[in-house]
This record gives structure tokens, C-alpha cells and sequence, in this order.
């Protein structure tokens, strides 16, 4: 136990690595909880963590992996003991502190959040960060007054994590879920998720952006930003919502004021980092229940050992993976 594997990053002033590392517990560092890791994922900040420029992480060398799922071999903190099943994820891991890329974490107990039952951690890894702003980003709009007898639903990215999970999420709540991708090749996957209707990502991307176009959708899912961001908002019906998470396609969002004042439209950004723990607890019950997608495993989850990770946090850069990519460490 004093040594193990971890996927750890390391930059100099002339060379940068990504490799399978022998680490020890006197390198983690501190932390109230001591969690044997089962299963890590795979997220786009977590690709940005394995490249030179990622802006991500700030001290080296490093482990990546900003969720992890996993099992308490030691704790300092009374809410949690020995033997204890619990997810983490958000917050500084992955981040500034030591993350699931490795066979054992140490973290404070404030960020820790006991596996709910109707997962299993596989599950709660095939989610991750990406489910729990999939399921945030739901449980936001229907704050806002959306059902499913409001209108049709927008997912923008469908294909990536948070889209495929949004999609399958909604579906099973009983929305009529309109899916947009950039991949052709995908629209059957799209469809077995729940979509009843595939747009192309020029559908939902506008050349010239009107600031009030034709009224197509109650809601949307938007990890994407960008001109996509501001077409989908001049496209809201009366009184809808955009829940957005993401950046893939830019920071800047070419809008105006009109959606929001001549008709009503909400844009609620989705933070999933330091989201607070009774909320967080309760969106991680949600994901155990009726948000829990009904083809996670089999459909929407592939897994990699730690040996394969470093290709696919490449890959996933390259917007290469579809939905989510589950690290087995134990």
C-alpha cells in the first residue's frame, strides 16, 4: 500500500510528460480521508491538464482526474469510516490538489459525498462530473418552470458527456429531446439515447445571428457557448430557459438584450466546481433515481485502464470520444 500507480504530468523549462508513474503515500497530499480509487473519467479539463498550454494546472509534477469514486481506508473526519463507498469530485481536485488518476487519493471530507444507493461506483464514475452538470443543468430548468408539456428541448454537443447524458436524463423524464451534433455518423446513438429529432451543429449555429428568431424550443442544454450559445437564446420560446456549462465553442457569446426582455428568456450558468453540498447531495440523489440514464453502462460508458489514459485525455481534445470514459484503477 505505501506505493502504488498513478497517471501523473510533469513541465520543466524544456520537457513535458504524461506517463504511469510508481508514487507514495508521502507524495498525496493533505487530506482528512484516505480513499482507495476504484474508477476515475474522463472530462475536457482533464485533457486540458495533460498538454503544456492547458491553463489548468499550476504546480508540477502533478495527478490529474477530477472525479474519483472509491472506497475510505482511512479518516479523520466522523462522517466517514473505514470501508465506506463515496464519490468526490469538483472543487480543487484535479485542479491544485492531487485527483483520481491514481490508485489512492487523500482529500478533506468537505468535498467527499457518500455513494448514493442505486449506484454503484462504476455508475457514479460513468457520470461524473459531466452527469452532475447534465442533471444540475436539468434540475435549474425545471426550477425555471420547465415540464414536459412545455415544448421540445434543445441539447447542443449531444455527443460529448454532458450532451449524451442530458439527453438520456430528459428522455427518461418524459421530454421530447431535440439533439444537435457536428458527427453524422452518430445520429443512431443520438436516437438510442432518446432524441427524436437530430440537428447538425450549422442548425444551431447561425452565419448571421438574429437578435429574436422563430420560437423552436421550451429549453435547452448548452455545454457548448459560443455563437451556438447566442443563436439557441434568439430561438427560446416565451418564458423558457438556456442552462449553459461550457465553453467548446468560445467564450464570446454575440447576443443581445432582446431574448431576455421582449421574452422573458432565462440564461442560467451551471458551475459544477464548488456547487454547494446540499445541492450537490441532492442533484447525486437524483442521478440515483429518476435522472439515473437507463443505458449508462451499456451504451453511453466505455472504460480505459490507467495504461490507456493518457490517449484518451488526447482524444477527448480532439473530440474524438462519445459520451463517457470510465478509468478503472482498482
Amino acid at each position: 500500500m505505501s506505493e502504488f500507480k498513478a497517471l501523473v504530468v510533469n513541465k520543466t523549462e524544456t520537457d513535458f510528460t504524461v506517463n504511469v508513474q510508481t508514487v507514495s503515500m508521502d507524495d498525496l497530499p493533505e487530506g482528512d480521508v484516505l480513499i482507495k480509487v476504484q474508477y476515475s473519467s474522463v472530462n475536457y479539463k482533464d485533457g486540458l491538464a495533460s498538454i503544456p498550454d492547458g491553463k489548468i494546472v499550476k504546480t508540477y509534477p502533478f495527478i490529474p482526474g477530477i472525479d474519483l469514486a472509491g472506497i475510505v481506508v482511512s479518516s479523520d473526519d466522523p462522517r466517514f469510516k473505514e470501508g465506506d463507498e463515496v464519490i468526490a469530485t469538483g472543487y480543487e481536485i484535479g485542479v491544485t490538489h492531487y485527483g483520481g488518476y491514481s490508485e489512492y487519493a487523500r482529500i478533506p471530507g468537505d468535498w467527499i459525498v457518500p455513494l448514493p444507493k442505486g449506484l454503484t461506483l462504476k455508475e457514479a464514475m460513468a457520470l461524473g462530473t459531466a452527469g452532475f452538470t447534465a442533471a444540475l443543468s436539468i434540475h435549474r430548468l425545471e426550477e425555471n418552470g420547465l415540464s414536459p408539456e412545455k415544448g421540445k428541448v434543445l441539447v447542443t454537443g449531444a455527443t460529448g458527456g454532458v450532451g449524451s447524458l442530458a439527453v438520456s436524463m430528459l428522455a427518461k423524464r418524459g421530454y421530447e429531446v431535440v439533439a444537435s451534433t457536428g458527427k453524422e455518423t452518430e445520429h443512431e446513438y443520438l436516437r438510442e439515447l432518446g432524441a427524436k429529432e437530430i440537428l447538425s451543429r450549422e442548425d444551431v449555429c447561425a452565419e448571421k445571428i438574429r437578435p429574436l428568431d422563430k420560437q423552436q424550443w421550451a429549453a435547452a442544454v448548452d455545454p457548448v457557448g459560443g455563437r451556438t450559445l447566442a443563436t439557441v437564446l434568439s430561438r427560446i420560446q416565451y418564458n423558457g430557459a438556456v442552462a449553459v456549462s461550457g465553453l467548446t465553442g468560445g467564450t464570446d457569446v454575440p447576443t443581445t438584450v432582446f431574448p431576455f426582455i421582449l421574452r422573458g428568456v432565462s440564461l442560467l450558468g451551471i458551475d459544477s466546481v464548488y456547487c454547494p453540498m446540499e445541492l450537490r447531495k441532492q442533484i447525486w440523489e437524483r442521478m440515483a433515481s429518476d435522472l439515473k440514464p437507463d443505458k449508462l453502462l451499456e451504451s453511453i460508458a466505455q472504460e480505459v485502464t490507467l495504461e490507456q489514459l493518457p490517449e484518451a485525455l488526447s482524444n477527448i481534445l480532439k473530440g474524438k470520444l462519445r459520451g463517457r470514459t470510465v478509468v478503472k484503477l482498482s
